[in-house]
C-alpha cells in the first residue's frame, strides 16, 4: 500500500499579473474565509516523485506529469492526503495508460472535464476518497448553470413547436378544412346548425369580428327552417314585426 496525495495550485496562468492576483484573492476570500471554494489546479501524486494531471492541448492525451509540487504554470498552493491505494505499481502503470487514451487533450472542458475531474477519476480507480467538494465547486456550479440554461432554451423551443402545430390546427377549422363537407350544405337553404362548416362559418366570424354577428344569415336560415315546419307560426311572428317595425328599431 502506498499513499495517495493530492497537491493542489491557484490557477494564475493567464499571462496577466493583475488577473493571476485577482485569482488568488478569490481563492483566499472563497476558500480561507468563507469555505466554499475557488479556481484551484489539482494533481495526484502516487509511488514515486511526479504528479499527474490532465490538461488541453490539440493533439494527443492530455494526461501529463511533472515533479510533485513544482507545476511551474501556477502557484503551488497546499497538499492532503487522500488515503492509501491498494494497488501495486504495476496496476497503477496500467490506470494512467487507459486514462492517457480515454482523456485526450482535445476534449478538455473547463466546466465539466477539467483536471479536477481527472483526478476524481483517477482517485476513484485507485480506491480512495475523491477530492474535497470545495476543489471542483465553481465549475460544478458553472455546469450546472449551463445545464439549466439549455433545458430551459429546449423547453421553449418544445412549447413553440407546439404553438405553431396548434396555430396550424386553428387554421385549418377556421378555414373550414373539414374532412366529409359536401358541396350541397354551402346553400344557406341547407344549413345545419350541427354541420362543421356552419360551425366553422360562426367560430371564424366570432373569432375575427370580436363581438356578436348581426346574426342575419342565421335568423334567414332559422326562418326558413321554422317556415317549412311550421308556417302558420312563421306568418303570425312576422305580422307584429312588419307592423311596429319602427318600435322594433328603437328598442334595438
Amino acid at each position: 500500500m502506498t499513499e495517495v496525495i493530492l497537491h493542489i495550485y491557484d490557477v494564475t496562468n493567464s499571462g496577466s499579473d493583475k488577473t493571476n492576483s485577482t485569482v488568488v484573492q478569490i481563492n483566499k476570500i472563497f476558500k480561507d474565509r468563507i469555505g466554499l471554494g475557488g479556481i484551484f489546479h489539482s494533481a495526484i501524486q502516487v509511488y514515486g516523485e511526479d504528479e499527474w494531471s490532465f490538461g488541453f492541448c490539440e493533439q494527443g492525451s492530455g494526461v501529463f506529469s511533472c515533479p510533485s509540487g513544482k507545476n511551474p504554470m501556477y502557484t503551488y498552493r497546499e497538499s492532503m492526503v487522500l488515503g492509501r491505494t491498494n494497488c501495486s505499481i504495476f496496476k497503477v502503470n496500467q490506470i494512467l495508460r487507459e486514462l492517457s487514451r480515454e482523456w485526450p487533450g482535445s476534449s478538455y472542458d473547463l466546466l465539466s472535464k477539467n483536471c479536477n475531474h481527472f483526478c476524481d477519476e483517477f482517485c476513484d480507480r485507485l480506491g480512495v476518497q475523491k477530492l474535497p467538494g470545495w476543489v471542483n465547486r465553481f465549475a460544478n456550479a458553472g455546469d450546472a448553470a449551463i445545464e439549466i440554461a439549455e433545458n430551459t432554451a429546449l423547453r421553449f423551443r418544445q412549447a413553440k413547436t407546439e404553438i405553431v402545430s396548434a396555430s396550424k390546427v386553428a387554421y385549418r377549422f377556421l378555414a373550414g378544412v373539414t374532412s366529409g363537407s359536401g358541396g350541397g350544405n354551402d346553400f344557406p337553404g341547407n344549413s345545419n346548425r350541427g354541420s362543421p362548416r356552419f360551425q366553422t362559418a360562426w367560430f371564424k366570424n366570432l373569432i375575427t369580428s370580436a363581438k356578436p354577428s348581426s346574426g342575419s344569415g342565421i335568423e334567414t336560415q332559422d326562418g326558413n327552417v321554422l317556415q317549412q315546419r311550421h308556417p302558420q307560426i312563421s306568418q303570425d311572428m312576422d305580422r307584429p314585426l312588419r307592423q311596429n317595425s319602427g318600435d322594433s328599431e328603437q328598442l334595438l
